[in-house]
């Protein structure tokens, strides 16, 4: 007799030894001492015994009892070896093994270990059920046109989803398992014959070099992986629209699931791809343009409109014109702070306002958000502690940071607000360019995957454009984004998208 152990050498050196039936049942209990679930089903006929072993709180019951324990009563014989186990039991996922850590990690994800006493190994059956919740609607990245069906926290629901919207032959799913101490199963997706193989292999050799205990989702692997963590600005995106994913597949992109979260993380993804939403596709170029303007539009005024209001206030009133200055001097004749404090407290009351009604039930949330900005806004100007002017321009600079479709990249752009505004409060017009000029000095050094995190911007990409910054009519982009080098840069024959046809033909 041998214990089973992790050292596959010595499994092999012994193979033609075989293990006890109870003498296995009790290093598996050793082994899962702490799992009170742990069950052991002992089948005997003839003098000979099969040991079925397994956690009662992670399988399927029913798979059980009807392909597994059923098979082997009925078709158990003296003679019966491991082989033939295998060819009577009707389950897909069959494998063999004689590994002790190999065979308690299996259990642990709820498969089924078959030993049949006397043989070299035993059989892992997986037969695992685990609580999974229906498709629903996305909650994170609300749509008008376009399917509204978002992914789950199930690794095979969200391949199959995949699967449907992008029946390609060469589209890949390669798996990698991360984590010393709980597995993450995690998938890597792409189209073989369009993605740069540069950027599959960035993502394949940094997800495989990571050594953690546990991975809760893939917005915490995307923390890990990317080149600047100290950075606010996120350098991959994610999201649980599978619509997205599969069109940045197409584009040129690289994608990665993981099993129990409901997200998928994407990448080379540039600055401008967060201000990006799959509503441009589906609606006219012209509409889509504008809305796309609109949003970088609000984002600009997001990060210097307030601090813009305190330089001006602090040290610039010539730039303001005379009838306003009177409206100004009369707002703020009651509020005994400077400019700079003032700015201050009301973005940080909006942020406790958003933050508390994020964090509440829906319905009450929405009323926390607009009771409390009316309520706390009328009484802060009634107390003197702010101006009227001020609620304004604080009011348009929240709603232009939620303009952003990606959370995280619109919670970047509420933060760096702080320290604009408390360089305009030190330096005025200088202060906000230099703060600005940090800002942008900073985005030129980060990348996304090695690629540039201004890109198409800089470096200037005109054909990229209308996929980023601008949108083109469909007919016009005919190659994919050069930013994602793409091996087939082809997306359709351009002068045959040209034709007019008339509707005979």
């Amino acid at each position: 007799m041998f214990k089973w152990r992790s050292d596959r050498k010595q499994a092999e050196e012994h193979k033609s030894h075989s293990l006890n039936v109870d003498e296995l049942k009790k290093q598996l209990e050793e082994e899962l001492a702490s799992c009170s679930d742990i069950s052991f089903r002992t089948i005997k006929k003839d003098g000979k015994k099969i040991l079925t072993s397994f956690l009662s709180s992670l399988i399927d019951k029913s798979s059980l009892d009807e392909f597994i324990l059923q098979s082997l009563q009925t078709n158990f014989s003296k003679s019966m070896t491991v082989e033939e186990v295998a060819q009577i039991l009707p389950i897909a996922q069959l494998s063999a093994s004689n590994q002790l850590k190999e065979i308690v990690e299996s259990i642990i994800e709820g498969s089924v270990y078959i030993y049949v006493e006397g043989e070299p190994c035993g059989l892992l059956a997986n037969v695992s059920k685990t609580a999974e919740r229906s498709l629903e609607k996305a909650e994170t990245e609300a749509l008008v046109y376009g399917p509204k069906i978002s992914f789950t926290e199930s690794l095979p629901i969200n391949v199959n989803i995949l699967r449907s919207n992008v029946k390609d032959a060469n589209l890949c799913f390669e798996d990698i398992e991360v984590s010393t101490r709980v597995k993450a199963r995690i998938k890597i997706v792409y189209i073989k014959d369009i993605a740069d193989p540069s950027n599959v292999e960035t993502f394949r050799q940094r997800i495989s070099n990571l050594k953690v205990d546990y991975l809760p989702d893939t917005t915490v692997l995307g923390q890990l992986i990317e080149n600047n963590s100290w950075s606010v600005f996120p350098q991959l995106m994610t999201t649980e629209l599978p619509d997205r994913i599969s069109i940045g597949l197409l584009s040129g992109k690289v994608a990665v699931l993981m099993d129990r979260s409901p997200a998928a993380l994407y990448g080379p993804t540039p600055f401008f791809t967060f201000f990006e939403s799959t509503e441009d596709i589906y609606m006219r170029w012209n509409m889509a343009f504008f809305l796309r303007m609109l949003r970088l539009s609000a984002i600009f005024l997001s990060v210097l409109l307030t601090p813009a209001y305190v330089s001006v206030l602090t040290y610039h009133y010539e730039v303001i014109p005379s009838p306003l200055l009177v409206s100004l001097g009369q707002s703020r004749a009651n509020v005994p702070f400077p400019p700079v404090f003032e700015a201050l407290l009301l973005e940080f009351i909006i942020e406790m306002l958003r933050e508390a009604g994020a964090r509440l039930p829906t319905k009450v949330g929405q009323t926390m958000g607009i009771v409390g900005g009316i309520v706390i806004g009328q009484a802060a100007v009634d107390a003197g502690f702010t101006s009227n002017i001020l609620i304004i321009i604080i009011a348009l600079s929240a709603l232009g940071s939620f303009t952003t479709p990606s959370y995280l990249m619109g919670t970047a752009i509420r933060i760096i607000r702080f320290p604009i505004i408390i360089a305009a409060g030190f330096w005025g017009g200088i202060g906000i360019m230099v703060a600005f000029c940090f800002f942008m000095i900073h985005l030129l050094k980060l990348d996304s995957l090695g690629r540039p995190y201004l890109s198409p911007a800089y470096p200037l990409r005109i054909s990229d454009l209308g996929y980023s910054m601008f949108r083109y009519p469909l007919k016009y982009l005919s190659k994919r984004p050069v930013t994602n080098q793409p091996i087939d840069n082809d997306r359709f024959p351009f002068k045959k998208a040209k034709e007019k046809k008339d509707v005979d033909e």
